[in-house]
This record gives C-alpha cells, sequence and structure tokens, in this order.
C-alpha cells in the first residue's frame, strides 16, 4: 500500500511538473510587416479612396487598428526604411538621401535591426521584396539580421533591377508585370517553410513606385486607371497571405502591420497616386508627403475597429516588437520610437506627442500635440522627379482643425509659433552631433565630352 501511495504521489508531481513546464513556455507571435512604397494617404479604401477597391487591407482596419496620424520617418524611400529597421531617426546614420546602383555605401552593419534583435528568440526573419539600403555584400540582408532575402536591391526605376537570393544575383531579366506575384509568391514559400518557428516577415513591395506595372489578371479591374489596377493587386496579395495563416491556423498568433515607406509622387501625375486631404506628397515635409496609411491587425489581441487619432510614427515598431516579444532594446545607443503597444491594445496613448520632420539632414518641421511648424522654405520650380512648390514664410498649422495645412495661423499665434521654434530647437540639440551625410554618388567625369563639343 505504502508503494502504491508513493508511486501515485511520485507521478501526480511528474504530472504537475509537465504542466508547469507547458504553462511556462513562451508562446511568441508571428510579425508580418507589409510595406507599400509610395502609396498615397488617400489611395485606399479605409483612408478615403472611392475609386479603388481594397477589401483585404479595408479587412485589417476593420478587423484591427487604424492609424489616422502615423508618420514615416523621411519622405523618401532609404531613409524611411532605415529609420523603420532600426527604430532610429536615419540622420542618426547619415541616412539621408536614397542609395543608386553606383552607390559604395549603405546602411551601416553597426546598426542593429528588428530581424537581429529578435533572432535572440530564435526567431526565422526574411525579407521578400524591395531592400534600397545598399548592394555591397555588407549592406544587404543577411548581414543586417535576416535569414532569407528574395527581392530587388533598389527601386524598379533604377538600372541592375535584379532579382536576388540573399547574397546573390539569380535573375537580370525581371519582368515587372509579374513583381507583386512573384513577391506574394515568395512570401507563401516563407510562411510556409518556417509555420513551426516564431517568424518575422518583411514583405516590401515594389509597388506603386513608377514604373507601374499590373498582371494581367488585374488590369482594367479599377476606376483609376492602371495605379488603380496596381494597388488592388497589392490588395489581392494581402488577401493571399490572410488566407495562408488561416489555413495553417496562425491567424491568431500573428501581428500584421500594413504600411508605406512615404507619401506618393504627385509629380508622376495619375501614375504617382494621391495624398487624399492632405498637402503635397513625396519629397515634402507637408503632411502629404510624411503622413502614410497604416494599419495593423492582431485577432484576438487589437481590439476590432480600433481608430487611434494620436501621432505615432514608422520607428515606433522596433521598440513595441521589442516589448511584445520581451526582447530587450538596445541599450548603447538612440531609439527614438517609442512602444505603442498600448496604443494596439487599446489601453493607452503614445508616451511622446511630439514629432520632428526632416527633409535629408534639414530639420524643416515640428509637431508637438496638434500644433505643426514649418521653417520658412525658398520654393522650388519643379522639374521631371519633384513638382513645384510655393516660397513660404513660417507656418503655423492646427492638424486637429486643420489636417489640409490651409489656414497658417502664425500671425495669428506668433508666440506659440516661437516657443514650437525653441522646443524643436531644442530636440534638435538633444540628439547629438550627427555624423556627415553619406555619399551616394558622384557626377561622373565627362569633360571629354565638352572637349569634343569645343572642336566643332
Amino acid at each position: 500500500m505504502n508503494l502504491k501511495i508513493i508511486i501515485l504521489f511520485s507521478l501526480t508531481q511528474l504530472l504537475l511538473g509537465c504542466n508547469s513546464k507547458e504553462q511556462n513556455i513562451e508562446v511568441l507571435p508571428n510579425i508580418i510587416h507589409i510595406f507599400a512604397d509610395d502609396l498615397g494617404y488617400g489611395d485606399l479604401g479605409c483612408f478615403g479612396a472611392m475609386d479603388i477597391k481594397t477589401p483585404f487591407i479595408d479587412g485589417l482596419a476593420k478587423n484591427g487598428i487604424k492609424f489616422t496620424d502615423f508618420y514615416s520617418a523621411s519622405s523618401i524611400c532609404s531613409p524611411s526604411r532605415a529609420g523603420l529597421l532600426t527604430g532610429r531617426f536615419p540622420q542618426r546614420m547619415g541616412i539621408n538621401e536614397v542609395f543608386f546602383p553606383e552607390s559604395f555605401t549603405g546602411m551601416p552593419q553597426s546598426e542593429i535591426t528588428i530581424a537581429e534583435l529578435l533572432k535572440e528568440k530564435q526567431y526565422k526573419t526574411g525579407i521578400v521584396g524591395k531592400w534600397h539600403l545598399g548592394h555591397h555584400r555588407e549592406f544587404l540582408p543577411l548581414q543586417q539580421g535576416f535569414d532569407s532575402y528574395f527581392g530587388i536591391p533598389y527601386s524598379n526605376d533604377m538600372a541592375s533591377a535584379v532579382y536576388m537570393i540573399d547574397n546573390e544575383v539569380i535573375d537580370f531579366n525581371v519582368n515587372q508585370k509579374y513583381i507583386t506575384k512573384t513577391y506574394t509568391e515568395k512570401a507563401l514559400e516563407f510562411i510556409d517553410n518556417n509555420k513551426e518557428n516564431p517568424f518575422f516577415l518583411y514583405l516590401s513591395h515594389s509597388m506603386p513606385h513608377v514604373p507601374i506595372y499590373a498582371s494581367e489578371e488585374f488590369l482594367g479591374t479599377s476606376e483609376r486607371g492602371l495605379y488603380g489596377d496596381v494597388i488592388q493587386e497589392l490588395d489581392w496579395s494581402v488577401g493571399q497571405i490572410m488566407d495562408k495563416l488561416k489555413s495553417l491556423h496562425l491567424l491568431e498568433n500573428t501581428l500584421i502591420i500594413f504600411s508605406s515607406d512615404n507619401g506618393p509622387w504627385l509629380v508622376m501625375e495619375d501614375h504617382g497616386g494621391s495624398a487624399g486631404k492632405l498637402r503635397e506628397g513625396k519629397m515634402y515635409t507637408f503632411e502629404g508627403g510624411m503622413r502614410v496609411p497604416t494599419i495593423a491587425m492582431w485577432k484576438g489581441k487589437i481590439p476590432k475597429g480600433s481608430v487611434y487619432r494620436g501621432l505615432a510614427s514608422q520607428m515606433d515598431w522596433l521598440p513595441t516588437i521589442c516589448e511584445i516579444t520581451g526582447v530587450q532594446l538596445p541599450k548603447d545607443r538612440n531609439i527614438d520610437g517609442k512602444d505603442i503597444s498600448k496604443v494596439l491594445f487599446g489601453k493607452g496613448d503614445r508616451d511622446s506627442n511630439v514629432y520632428m520632420y526632416f527633409d535629408h539632414q534639414e530639420l524643416q518641421c515640428y509637431r508637438s500635440g496638434n500644433w505643426k511648424v514649418k521653417i520658412p522654405f525658398q520654393g522650388w520650380l519643379g522639374n521631371q522627379y519633384k513638382q513645384p512648390v510655393a516660397a513660404h514664410d513660417t507656418l503655423l498649422f492646427n492638424l486637429k482643425k486643420d489636417p489640409e495645412e490651409q489656414f497658417n495661423l502664425y500671425h495669428e499665434k506668433p508666440n506659440l509659433a516661437k516657443d514650437l521654434l525653441k522646443e524643436m530647437e531644442l530636440k534638435y540639440k538633444e540628439m547629438g552631433e550627427l555624423p556627415k551625410p553619406l555619399l551616394v554618388r558622384k557626377e561622373a567625369d565627362e569633360s571629354h565630352f565638352d572637349y569634343l563639343k569645343s572642336k566643332k
């Protein structure tokens, strides 16, 4: 009898111990960040577009959270991507312009990315799509924490648009009509291959950056011409990702983020997208260039149909993901982003309500709460890359009442504007000494052509 009691007691303790261990197993969420290129604030149904149908992206907003005042780290490609992946202003890295195929520079290896941090928790990390942070081996994704890479290292309008796998070029002949479908197939493969592990997928679309292309299935399907067709194919891609997660029973444990790297390229006219009610677009620090449509969904975690009207930024994702996964933030550098996990879960606001808007290395605007101040601008006459904008003196806007930035209140509230400018200068000084801008390319010496012309 005593032996039976001892055996039963031992088995009970063993079972209790197993249950305790099971309860202590860390359940880590999958994270998928879908990043469009040059998508405008007015290009999605859930942000007011009436002539483009985006039911799957709208579904993310319906079943998750929509951010109305979400900012890019920059109004151009490379700096915004650096800010997203590191949680830091790109000016801290000297990344103030876009990289080119002739660039010998890229995002420094010393920077720590979301992918590198998640490796601490044994995440499988992959990027599919556009990289645009340097193409020399030391700057490529596999040297920045990613386990795998498939995509085009630069913008699709640049020379040498090639497909790469990991560190190698595998195809010099990219058919741009099928870029979105190809990226989608590779993203689904990544999910399939890593369904047994926690994973981080950075799906960085090349579209709708010009030149824009859609596959035959989507041509003529929208009410906004080819541009709308391109967006509707991106929406289809989101639907494919959702279907894959559902089929693998991963939807309840996956945080899905959808956003854009900056505002629309308005100089490209009907191929350049819409900023909706916002002023200007890409390459400018008005709201249309910096405020981007952003949505996040995590079934059962993020309250359905949430709308957050406070400011937030791309740089917030790194500290937020660290908080969600239990990863420690780097302590040897400044992280400019703020943890917005309590915003996602409906438990509070972002800790800071200020933001700095940089144009290259120049700090041009500052937002505090609902107020935005913008320093004088000498104007731009326009060219084939950048649309004209008239010169202006100091501007002051109440973004809550005037998100279109139409009513300059500087002369009504000069003291407020001056206070904001002082605060802006102080915040800038707090950043400390910033590195010199990285040299992205040099002009070729073509004096030989000038010599030949002089002889004629």
